[in-house]
């Protein structure tokens, strides 16, 4: 027996070596288990050191007093970076919205559709609560009313654009007249003086009166839209719309492969990202000395909001462990981090949610690209900061219409404003004009945009990556518990049957009589026994 035990490990008839075997194998094994975590780690790890050489470099290189021509060559492979990613988000789009909502039936998908606007803007909500109060408990702008963007070398920025205007034309945005121009533009109202007449003292009377144009930048709400609505019409055609679904699965899984293709560029474009950034900064000393405060005030928002509102939703939903789901998406944050643009992480982000998290292709590609044009929690903090901030600036104080009107507006501008860098900017234009402050202090904004729009970015990300998590899990309990069902229907299907045929065997004497006696008969009550038992 002992030979025979030593021969099944390898080692017939000798005892000695055994014991050596296990240390050998732990070696081994650990070493697998190290060949393995650094492979399926190895994008993150180089995405991750891609941002922190990037910084050592843009320090490095900052020093050497670059020209304007030398800075945009630095920043050359960063930016073709955000031109690959920008290339592929209208492909993707479009194609994962068409198949995820042909792929989901009309039921689910309306509710799975009022879920998902139920969150967006019931998180928007508490994040604007959340800028709001922190804005007057910091006060950032408060001892400022000096400041002015003379004082950091800045040009004014205006906007003359009106609240109602602002949501019509998201209205308007959200049906294109031509989809093909929607892939580059979008609608933009803009203004025009028109002369009505001359007034009773002699004046000229002017006018302003609205019109349309066309401004540069991918119409995504409109093209969101189309891809919904066209995925469940190509599902109500049934049979006949197969093929083109199929189409656009396809399309779509190629589109997928390309992603995986980029995502190997992103610690390399990521580098030369953020070092150029730094490159171009101006005198960081004096913005965060005089605009410190509202800096803080942004970011303490998004860790709050980022980092244990959002997480708590996610944990009442799931009962799961929030930071564990997050840990399998730190390349999309990262990429969020450096590109400040929640549309170019899109890619990366629905990669990672389906390989990482599990998360279903047809809960992903139907929520993720939604969540990327509709639901700005980061951008609708810092706003609502800005807009106090404002405020403070000028010295107004503000009632408590004005501060349930920039909740409010926020919550609401917020799902049109562009998933590009400095897009939150414009809409921050919006809640002022809604609210009657100056637009002229905006630019105050743009000189610090490039710290807060990062951690803005991040946090509208994570509550889209947060957001399929729980649509995700709602979708398995719905269909566990259809499951469950079926299993318990057909269950008390079979207790029928065979209570039914046990009792006419039982109690029918005619039965037993022809039992007994005919054999023509037994094969008849065999026939409707088969019959009875197949119902």
């Amino acid at each position: 027996m002992e030979k025979k035990k030593s021969g099944i490990n390898g080692h017939a008839g000798l005892k000695d070596p055994l014991p050596a075997i296990p240390m050998q194998s732990e070696k081994k094994s650990f070493k697998d288990r190290f060949v393995v975590f650094l492979k399926r780690n190895l994008l993150v790890i180089m995405t991750v050191s891609g941002v922190l050489v990037g910084v050592g470099l843009g320090m490095m290189v900052r020093n050497m007093n670059l020209t304007r021509a030398q800075m945009t060559y630095f920043a050359f492979p960063g930016e073709m970076l955000l031109r690959m990613l920008k290339m592929i988000i209208l492909p993707l789009v479009v194609c994962s919205l068409i198949s995820g909502a042909a792929s989901l039936d009309t039921r689910s998908l309306g509710k799975l559709g009022g879920i998902a606007v139920a969150y967006f803007l019931v998180t928007t909500l508490i994040a604007s609560s959340i800028g709001v109060a922190l804005a007057f408990i910091i006060k950032p702008g408060v001892g400022a009313g000096a400041l002015n963007s003379n004082n950091l070398g800045l040009e004014g920025l205006s906007s003359n654009k009106e609240t109602t205007d602002s949501f019509l034309d998201l209205a308007r945005n959200l049906f294109p007249s031509n989809l093909v121009a929607a892939a580059f533009r979008s609608y933009a109202t803009d203004y025009k003086l028109v002369f009505v007449g001359n007034g009773t003292n002699g004046t000229l009377n002017y006018q302003k009166v609205p019109f349309g144009t066309e401004s540069e930048g991918m119409n995504i709400l409109g093209l969101v839209l189309f891809a919904m609505v066209f995925g469940v019409a190509l599902k109500k055609l049934g049979t006949e719309g197969e093929e083109l679904i199929r189409f656009f699965n396809a399309f779509n899984e190629a589109t997928m492969v390309l992603v995986s293709w980029i995502m190997w560029y992103v610690p390399f474009g990521i580098m030369f990202l953020v070092g150029s950034k730094i490159v171009e900064m101006e005198d960081v000393v004096l913005l965060v000395t005089s605009l410190g405060k509202y800096i803080f005030a942004s970011i303490l928002g998004h860790v709050i909001h980022g980092g244990i509102v959002l997480p708590l939703i996610y944990f009442g939903f799931t009962r799961a462990n929030p930071f564990s789901f997050l840990s399998g998406l730190i390349t999309p944050f990262t990429t969020a981090f450096a590109t400040c643009s929640s549309s170019a992480t899109l890619p990366t982000m629905m990669k990672c949610v389906e390989e990482n998290n599990g998360v279903d292709k047809r809960i992903s590609r139907f929520i993720l690209p939604i969540g990327a044009t509709v639901n700005m929690d980061g951008a609708a903090i810092f706003q609502c900061v800005a807009a106090v901030f404002i405020a403070q600036l000028n010295n107004l104080e503000l009632n408590a219409g004005q501060i349930f009107t920039i909740l409010v507006t926020a919550t609401a501008s917020s799902v049109g404003a562009a998933g590009i860098p400095a897009g939150g900017i414009i809409t921050i234009a919006i809640i002022l004009e809604a609210i009657g402050l100056p637009t002229h202090d905006l630019s105050l904004m743009l000189a610090v945009d490039w710290i807060v729009d990062r951690t803005t970015t991040v946090v509208n990300v994570e509550g889209d990556a947060l957001g399929a998590g729980i649509l995700h899990h709602i979708n398995e309990q719905e269909m566990r518990k259809q499951k469950q069902q079926e299993e318990q229907e057909l269950q008390e299907v079979k207790v029928e049957v065979v209570a039914n045929v046990q009792a006419e065997e039982e109690t029918s004497p005619l039965i037993t009589h022809q039992n007994r006696g005919d054999n023509s008969s037994r094969e008849t009550l065999d026939d409707k026994d088969g019959v009875e038992s197949v119902l």
